[in-house]
């Protein structure tokens, strides 16, 4: 029990704290009011954190946050920041990548069960066996993997310079790409690259939003701009939507969610399809409240990013809870894949 003597923000965070609980879907029980918002600043200031926040978590974490961002972006954040702990309020492997380029800090997650479908659609084991099928090829790995796999990897790339590292490698040699296989898909059509093996994975939510839903919403909505991610299934209907003179082909663009948002504040439309996680909205909306920004579905929604609650916030900041750990002599293995993907350029963009 609080004493009487005690500060008022003790007294507000005992009272709050007391309200977290666990269910089946993660910490629950705290609304994101005032009340709550002042307390994760104060926490944050007096546990010397800097708290980041990925593009798809809900509004009320991308707005108490310090950066909001693409995976990467934040993750170099973090190696910047001049704190000694940073809350990373995104899934399990993005917070890894922050603790591979920042292992002197003290990494938390909010929630330690926040995974991946595409990051566990591919294991250590399996990427051993493929490489020993292709001799001498490079590995190429979205940063939308385990640390594990990273460090089997010869360079690591995001959504936003995938292009840029594939076309960077010796055309006469071998490319195993992992693990989404519409990005891949995506890389192969750009470059042209023939010698290059895509490992059948995906991200289930991006999968989910399909070439039907971006139809009807462009059939729907003429002569809104499409902003589409290349995990999604729908990129290559997007195209072929421009090819057929459907939509108007430089109103299709295919980019990161770093690049929606450069995208949203020098666009000119009034209404802009976004097909990606629907966190992105909020981001958008922000960045260019001017537009009329659409989910193309509106159920594309990432249930673990989701368990980045405002109730698991406080705990994380209240309790030091989820320290992040990566085994030194993996990480060390895998911030070289990362910075080599650093090296070739555009590698994320930040807020």
């Amino acid at each position: 029990m609080t004493s009487a003597s005690a500060p008022a923000t003790t007294i507000l965070s005992s009272d709050l704290r007391e309200k977290v609980t666990r269910t089946a879907h993660g910490w629950d029980g705290v609304a994101p009011d005032e009340h709550w918002a002042a307390e994760i600043r104060r926490l944050a200031e007096e546990r010397d954190a800097t708290i980041l926040a990925h593009n798809y978590q809900v509004g009320p974490i991308q707005d108490i946050a310090h950066h909001v961002g693409d995976s990467l972006a934040l993750s170099r954040i973090a190696a910047s920041a001049d704190t000694e702990t940073i809350v990373f309020c995104g899934v399990h492997f993005m917070a890894e990548t922050a603790k591979i380029l920042s292992p002197d800090k003290t990494v938390l997650i909010p929630d330690a069960e926040a995974g991946c479908s595409l990051a566990d659609s591919i294991t250590e084991e399996q990427l051993r066996d493929w490489r020993s099928e292709h001799p001498g090829a490079v590995v190429v790995s979205y940063v939308n993997t385990t640390a594990a796999v990273k460090a089997l990897t010869d360079v690591c790339c995001t959504s936003s310079n995938a292009v840029d590292v594939v076309a960077s490698i010796d055309p006469d040699r071998e490319v195993l790409f992992l693990p989404d296989q519409f990005l891949g898909a995506h890389v192969r059509r750009e470059t042209g690259r023939e010698n290059m093996y895509v490992w059948a994975g995906e991200c289930h939510v991006h999968a989910g939003i399909n070439g039907k839903q971006l139809s009807d919403q462009a059939e729907a909505h003429p002569g809104a701009e499409l902003f589409v991610h290349p995990e999604c299934g729908c990129a290559t209907s997007a195209l072929y939507l421009a090819g057929e003179g459907a939509v108007e082909e430089d109103k299709v663009k295919i980019l990161s969610t770093g690049g929606m948002v450069d995208a949203a504040r020098a666009s000119g439309s009034s209404e802009v399809l976004v097909a990606t996680e629907i966190g992105m909205i909020h981001q958008l909306r922000k960045a260019a409240p001017e537009i009329d920004f659409l989910a193309v579905n509106e159920n594309a929604s990432c249930p673990y990013m989701k368990m980045i609650t405002p109730a698991a916030l406080l705990r994380c900041l209240t309790d030091g809870a989820d320290a992040v750990h990566v085994d030194p002599v993996t990480a060390e293995a895998a911030r070289g894949s990362v910075e080599r993907m650093i090296a070739i350029g555009n590698p994320g963009s930040g807020e």
